[in-house]
């Protein structure tokens, strides 16, 4: 039997590597917490053994003055997932349909099922993009639909002008739930002005994350802003002590790091479109991507077979395709030695 400090040893080397240039299946920042936010954590570490606030009210203060709307729009989640899952438990009854498109985030037909719903799936056209149209007409008898932008796993947006026609298309009593995991790394010209949206459809609510652009996936804090009227209904699931001490303080720090963030996102991107040329230049086509990823549709040879016994962590899908995150120019290298001898063929 192991001993407590064989234990507390082998949880410690269990810890997952800040630094693995191989593991690019799961969308995390290649990158640590910024140097700042690190500080910060530190710091707050000694107060470990108090609880956090009865309910994240300053966390919501903080995000809802960043974002631009009032505390009272803004509920807070152990993730976006958490977030979700408020959601689904808020407005749904056993029996009730949820559309999302096929292949989306693994997480919503696992929550789907959580909360004993139907799900109705559209499929993406070829290259990777939600068809809007198909959405909505699902949509007509759904009590939540999901819209992913940018797409998870194709990286693909929609135009603000056709994410504006589907929501006066989807009934009023439809929840949308418009997911922003990736938002950051969207050019300001891509970008929808939330505030603005959740004012005009009261049952839209955008999701968001500390997980991705942040680096923060291992502290688990998202949120979500809508209507103050559905929000009210959320913040009634939100778990008391349920956000961790440390959570305010992460986020207050990556807030005060906005330069050296930006800095980051630069960085993924540029690696992203040195990615993307390499890859064409082998005549590999991957979808026109907007996060932190890029998607490779089914080719002439299945993706797991050319991953398969290299190392290179990828998210493989039943159609052939595969999710590839972006991480150090180490990664790429990785990623593009395992396919050049396919690609010579």
């Amino acid at each position: 039997m192991a001993t407590l400090k064989q234990e507390l040893t082998e949880a410690v080397e269990a810890l997952p590597s800040a630094l693995n240039p191989l593991a690019l299946s799961l969308n995390e920042n290649p990158f640590p917490p910024l140097p700042a936010v690190r500080s910060a954590l530190i710091e707050s570490i000694d107060a470990a053994n108090r609880y956090p606030e009865y309910l994240p009210e300053r966390l919501r203060t903080l995000i809802a003055g960043r974002v631009g709307v009032r505390d009272e729009q803004v509920v807070i989640g152990v993730g976006a997932t958490g977030v979700i899952l408020q959601v689904l438990h808020a407005v749904t009854s056993p029996g009730e349909k949820i559309v999302m498109t096929s292949p989306t985030f693994d997480g919503y037909p696992i929550f789907a099922h959580m909360a004993r719903l139907e799900s109705v799936t559209v499929a993406l056209d070829a290259h990777g993009h939600q068809d809007l149209d198909a959405m909505a007409d699902a949509a007509a008898d759904a009590r939540v639909v999901v819209v992913c932008r940018p797409h998870n796993p194709t990286g693909t947006i929609e135009p603000a002008a056709d994410i504006e026609r589907f929501l006066q298309r989807v009934p009023s009593d439809t929840v949308v739930l418009l997911d922003e995991a990736y938002v950051e790394f969207l050019s300001p010209a891509y970008r929808i002005d939330g505030p603005a949206l959740v004012e005009r459809y009261p049952n839209v609510v955008v999701l968001r994350t500390f997980s991705k652009a942040y680096g923060l996936a291992g502290m688990r804090i998202g949120y979500g802003f809508c209507a103050s009227d559905l929000a009210r209904r959320l913040w009634t699931m939100q778990p008391p002590f349920g956000i961790g001490i440390t959570g305010l303080v992460a986020v207050a720090a990556s807030y005060d790091a906005e330069d050296q963030l930006q800095q980051r996102i630069r960085m993924i991107a540029s690696e992203r479109r040195y990615l993307r040329m390499r890859l064409r230049s082998m005549g590999v086509y991957s979808t026109d991507g907007h996060a932190n990823f890029v998607f490779l549709p089914p080719w002439r040879q299945p993706w797991r077979e050319v991953f398969d016994g290299t190392g290179v962590q990828v998210r493989n899908y039943a159609d052939g395709s595969v999710r590839i995150t972006i991480g150090n120019r180490q990664s790429t290298r990785a990623v593009l030695a395992a396919v050049a001898p396919f690609a010579m063929r």
